[in-house]
């Protein structure tokens, strides 16, 4: 499990820095005045752009072991707090000081001499499922329900002398300009997107000098819902996120995740030496196998329905696979749209306007598409809840609507449901305003509110119960 601490009666995953790490599904769409339609992109197919060569090796080992969050708590003030590391939390090939670490954490020594602990991207984009952790898979159980500002304060007492003190203010300076902007309201979700807006408010685009004070109006204090998919989908999209914002360089989008503590262009060109490697690993990943028994002859059946009824989406699969990198418009795909318009509406283009204005201009593309993109399915059986907003729990319910809960939330332990393909969960009769402890609020996932609708993807309804049945049992062995 993740190392975690007490705040206030509440334990809560050490994780805030490792929000900076997450990759950025947010350069969107905005400002007052500006003209929408300069940074929108059509529905329909999203086309391939070259991507730099890298060596995958060169990138587990940069993802693992490299400081590209460069600012976090001095790791005296971090023993004082964490428990001791679960084994099965570490990970093979990574160096000292970091061989000791749990797979979330990387260590370095800065200027001043003193050893710093910071989360990297496996924060968000790994996760244990039974004693294995699955390097690419998004932490369905990662809480950013609590104040950031919370936990630096705790640290902050474990600080000793002027050199410590200095590391901490540095990091806790970062965590107080973005914290009112990541505060999600159900765990599981993941403020990415927010966090990437509140980081460019603060920086001069050029020089990537920090200002306490936001130079560009702060992103809504909360953020969209949003799922973090697997990472092994990116050697087949064209685009990195739900609305195809990430165009252009994906290893330079990716440098965009180390503004929480890079001041300098020097240091981003440095992370640049390496990001092609590490987008060449993601590449790279393939997805867990499925832990079960698998029908063949059954999964075979829904080979050809599938083919039949899903593939012009989502693409065909084995020997002659295909992909078509399709953006399905929003009355199409009928599910929750309040993300895909927020980044279409025009209401945040100085966000955009940023980008361009940053080093990367031109190499990279912010170009949202008023739909969302139909993913791969490689794997799909380890990603549960599904949708952009992680609404539905299973794939069984994904493909009849009419199994989908109003009301839900994940059972304590992380236990995987293979019969349905999903994380156990209980169906509850009310949602979050019935709850009267705010611990227990955030656990429940509320299809009522805005951003969390259940709805659409109602495609399988039209399917009978065998030719679902037959291709669950084929999602197995994708």
């Amino acid at each position: 499990m993740k190392q975690q601490i007490l705040i206030g009666g509440t334990v809560v995953t050490l994780a805030v820095a490792g929000l900076a790490i997450a990759w950025l599904g947010g350069f969107l769409p905005s400002s007052s005045g500006a003209d929408p339609e300069r940074y929108r992109s059509p529905t329909g197919e999203v086309p391939a752009t070259e991507q730099r060569p890298g060596d995958p090796a060169a990138g587990y080992h940069t993802l693992v072991n490299e400081p590209y969050v460069s600012c976090g708590m001095p790791r005296e003030a971090w023993r004082r707090l964490a428990p001791e590391t679960d084994p099965a939390d570490l990970l093979p090939g990574r160096e000292d000081p970091n061989a000791e670490l749990p797979y979330f954490l990387t260590a370095h020594v800065n200027a001043d001499g003193v050893e710093i602990v910071s989360n990297n991207c496996l924060t968000c984009h790994a996760t244990r499922i039974g004693d294995e952790v699955v390097v690419g898979l998004g932490d369905t159980f990662a809480d950013f329900t609590v104040d950031a500002r919370s936990m630096v304060n705790q640290v902050g007492r474990y600080v000793r002398g002027p050199a410590q003190t200095a590391a901490w203010q540095h990091w806790a300076d970062r965590i107080e300009g973005i914290a009112p902007y990541i505060r999600t309201g159900t765990i599981g979700m993941n403020p990415a997107t927010n966090l990437s807006w509140a980081l460019m408010a603060h920086r001069d685009p050029r020089t990537m000098t920090w200002s306490a004070t936001p130079r560009l109006e702060p992103p809504p204090e909360s953020p969209v819902p949003l799922r973090t998919p697997p990472w092994w989908w990116m050697g087949k999209k064209n685009a990195m996120f739900y609305t195809t914002i990430g165009r252009g360089d994906h290893s330079r989008y990716m440098l965009f995740a180390s503004l929480l503590c890079a001041d300098t262009q020097e240091e981003l060109r440095e992370i640049d030496t390496y990001a092609a490697d590490m987008r060449a690993y993601l590449e790279s990943l393939a997805p867990p196998p499925f832990p079960g028994e698998i029908d063949a002859a059954l999964a075979e059946e829904g080979r050809a329905v599938f083919e039949a009824n899903c593939a012009s989406c989502h693409g065909t699969y084995g020997e002659s696979s295909s992909y078509p990198n399709r953006v399905i418009p929003l009355e199409q795909i009928g599910t929750d749209p309040l993300y895909a318009a927020t980044m279409t509406d025009g209401s945040l283009d100085r966000f955009y306007e940023w980008v361009e204005r940053s080093p990367h201009g031109g190499t990279v593309r912010a170009a949202p598409a008023a739909g969302y993109i139909a993913p791969p399915l490689d794997g799909i059986w380890a990603v549960a809840p599904y949708l952009h907003n992680g609404s539905v729990p299973n794939l069984a319910a994904l493909l009849d609507s009419r199994l989908r809960p109003r009301y839900w939330r994940h059972v304590e332990t992380r236990d995987y449901n293979a019969e349905a393909m999903g994380w156990r969960h209980e169906v509850l009769e009310a949602g979050k305003d019935a709850a009267d402890d705010p611990a227990e609020r955030v656990h429940i996932y509320d299809t009522t509110l805005p951003g969390y609708d259940n709805g659409g993807h109602d495609f399988g309804d039209a399917l009978s119960e065998q030719e679902r049945r037959t291709v669950l049992e084929y999602l197995k062995s994708l």
